[in-house]
């Protein structure tokens, strides 16, 4: 940069030029990191992330949330079972609701129950309701429960 103009003029449109490269380049530089979270988070929502964090076991079991882990909420089985969507915390007012497991419309934990379980559940309307969905109170019962 020795080859620089000495009169004043032509040095504060080289600098002119030069700070609007540089405010050029952040934004830019700003632009990219922007669409880079995005498509992070969209590989992340579509449940596969691009690459695993190298953290240590250590430090990743200190962090409240796990991205790497399947949806809590979903299908259990192939239909031939209940399973139970629990409730968010204890004084949530929304009741756990029962399900059959090939059921997709529960929003919350679900776990696997066996038919017994599903009818002693079904007596106890105060605290836990059926899918209106799937209807696991109308699926043919092959157990005595």
């Amino acid at each position: 940069m020795s080859d620089l103009p000495p009169d004043p003029a032509r040095l504060r449109a080289i600098l002119a030029h030069l700070d609007r490269q540089l405010a050029d380049t952040d934004t830019l530089r700003t632009y990219l990191r922007l669409q880079r979270d995005e498509v992070q988070r969209a590989l992340h929502a579509a449940g596969r992330p691009l690459r695993q964090p190298q953290q240590p076991q250590a430090r990743r079991s200190l962090s409240p949330v796990r991205p790497a882990e399947p949806p809590p909420n979903g299908p259990t089985g192939a239909g031939d079972g209940y399973m139970l969507e629990s409730k968010r915390h204890p004084k949530d007012p929304q009741p756990a609701v029962l399900h059959v497991d090939s059921c997709t419309k529960a929003n919350r934990k679900t776990s696997p129950i066996s038919a017994a379980q599903f009818h002693v559940a079904v007596r106890d309307t105060g605290y836990i309701k059926t899918c209106g969905f799937c209807r696991p109170e109308d699926k043919p019962d092959d157990t005595s429960g």
